[in-house]
């Protein structure tokens, strides 16, 4: 029934969001008998630009097809789906200019391969995922879409996975020293749903409620047999909050649903007094499992481990790179991880505390697959120890994480770092690593909370340039826009600087250290005379 329109009259009506490739979001009466042509149809009445046969729907990191029903895809009021243009003009020019600007700022844009030979001004008809991993010495691109407003940029760290679009909160961070953990402090402001700004943790509530949670690890709850069947697929988390206001939890996972899985072989796990009992999730989005009326203990994703596709199951990773300001000319650690949160958050905190700087770079354009070995290689001369090959498995976050060590004696080019997978050869991952990139002094990084609790009297008189520092912040999402108002409207300088230093300390290590990071590009002179005094 693609082709036909649309009917008014519906049952059970209710509202869908649909976010569009330019950033704007709908919201869209349908009922679950509507077709997804339907949906396309009534999406049309509201921007007759986006046509119905224009575009493509995704949810859940899947798209749908225009026969089929919205309850055959699980749309729930208020889900969230994503509209994505179908089709642009790639155009590659040749002339004997170097690449202009523009090019470079689409370098992490890629393209599978491009022909050997390339008249001086082609046009390519390209996907909206495609990655183009190198264009020749001398070139100009320039992306031309059938439609205005043709640039899909999915969130999150997967082109073909897409978030739910869920709104953010920030919650109130503080170090449990005696039990050596983050805890993390939620306040939902009324019903909804709300996403944790910090680790990805969703919750739909029924009414205003604090909820408290934190990372625990799986190495300390599975035991041996469970290891030989289990593979953790996203953080363990340990959640409190009073009973029966939950109505459902989104649990983080790292597991790519856009390549071809069985998700009947994921549970989420359960530990109560030792003991683990497993339930199937309500349902699987791209990268969180969902679990209706829960109750609360120690919850996680694990994936069921077979043996025949013990190397099959495509996961979502980062790569984690930190300069060792304590070694010699440039030596780099160099991580691979799954997309876990808590494995990021331990890594961070131990390269923090050796002095590190933390070079944000893209995660790998392909899924990965625990058990294989990746090998890490650069275009420029340098020792990678103990070897090139990385091995991808899941350790956690209390253990020490893998990594190589690459030394580079000589940073005064622009260099990149290449990884592959052995099996194939296949390339999996690309960055640059500019000597920008490693310029900044030891005292920028991993200092910020000895620092602030050092020269909190004298940050509290002396600092200045409030506005600019709090609008980093909260672009940064160590504050939100309410703790803002509140610092600013503090009756004297002394009185908001005070404010602002509690608040950032209250929030852990981590916010003190952007702070840190930002007085040392905002007021240099200061954070010198302070450092020195």
């Amino acid at each position: 029934m693609a082709g036909r329109e649309a009917e008014d009259e519906s049952t059970d009506e209710f509202h869908v969001f649909i976010k569009t490739s330019s950033g704007i979001v709908f919201a869209v009466p349908v009922s679950l008998d509507d077709t997804v042509w339907d949906l396309k149809v009534k999406l049309n009445r509201q921007d007759p630009s986006l046509t119905p046969d224009g575009g493509r729907l995704i949810n859940a990191g899947r798209q749908m097809e225009d026969s089929q029903t919205l309850q055959h895809y699980g749309i729930k009021p208020n889900s969230f789906v994503y509209h994505i243009l179908r089709y642009g003009t790639l155009r590659v020019e040749f002339p004997d200019t170097p690449l202009t600007s523009t090019v470079q700022m689409m370098e992490d844009i890629y393209i599978p391969s491009l022909p050997d030979e390339i008249p001086l001004t082609s046009a390519v008809q390209v996907r909206e995922d495609i990655y183009i991993p190198s264009l020749p010495d001398k070139a100009s691109m320039s992306y031309e879409s059938k439609q205005s407003n043709d640039s899909p940029t999915p969130e999150g760290n997967c082109w073909r996975c897409m978030w739910e679009d869920l709104p953010k909160v920030t919650p109130v961070t503080h170090w449990d020293d005696l039990a050596e953990h983050l805890v993390y402090r939620a306040d939902l402001p009324r019903a909804g749903v709300f996403q944790c700004s910090l680790t990805g943790l969703s919750f739909e509530v029924k009414s205003a409620v604090t909820i408290t949670y934190r990372y625990d690890t799986w190495a300390e709850h599975l035991s041996e047999a469970d290891w030989e069947t289990w593979v953790p697929a996203g953080p363990l988390f340990h959640i409190k909050v009073q009973p029966g206001v939950v109505q459902a939890v989104y649990l983080p996972h790292f597991i790519c649903l856009a390549e071809d899985v069985n998700t009947s072989l994921c549970s989420i796990a359960h530990f109560k007094s030792g003991e683990m009992t497993l339930e199937r999730p309500t349902r699987l989005i791209a990268f969180s499992a969902v679990l209706e009326n829960p109750s609360f203990s120690l919850l996680g994703v694990l994936w069921r481990r077979l043996r025949s596709t013990l190397n099959s199951l495509p996961m979502h990773s980062l790569v984690l790179i930190f300069q060792q300001f304590n070694a010699a000319n440039t030596t780099l650690h160099f991580y691979l991880i799954p997309d876990d949160n808590s494995v990021k958050q331990a890594i961070l905190k131990q390269e923090m505390e050796y002095e590190s700087k933390f070079i944000p770079k893209p995660p790998p354009f392909r899924p990965l697959f625990f058990g294989c070995n990746y090998q890490v290689t650069t275009t420029a001369p340098a020792q990678i120890t103990p070897q090139k090959q990385l091995p991808f498995y899941y350790k956690s976050p209390k253990e020490q994480q893998l990594f190589v060590e690459i030394y580079i004696e000589n940073m005064a080019k622009e260099i990149e770092l290449l990884m592959t997978d052995t099996r194939d050869g296949i390339e999996v991952w690309r960055a640059s690593l500019r000597s920008g990139d490693a310029n900044l002094p030891a005292r920028v990084s991993g200092r910020g909370a000895a620092f602030m609790k050092e020269n909190k009297t004298m940050l509290c008189s002396r600092m200045g340039q409030l506005r600019t520092i709090l609008m980093y912040l909260r672009d940064a999402n160590v504050i939100n826009s309410d703790e803002e108002e509140e610092v600013r409207h503090q009756d004297t300088k002394l009185e908001r600087n005070r404010m602002l230093l509690e608040l950032v300390e209250k929030k852990g290590w981590e916010a003190q250290e952007q702070l840190y990071q930002i007085l040392q590009r905002q007021d240099p002179y200061l954070m010198e005379d302070l450092e020195f005094c």
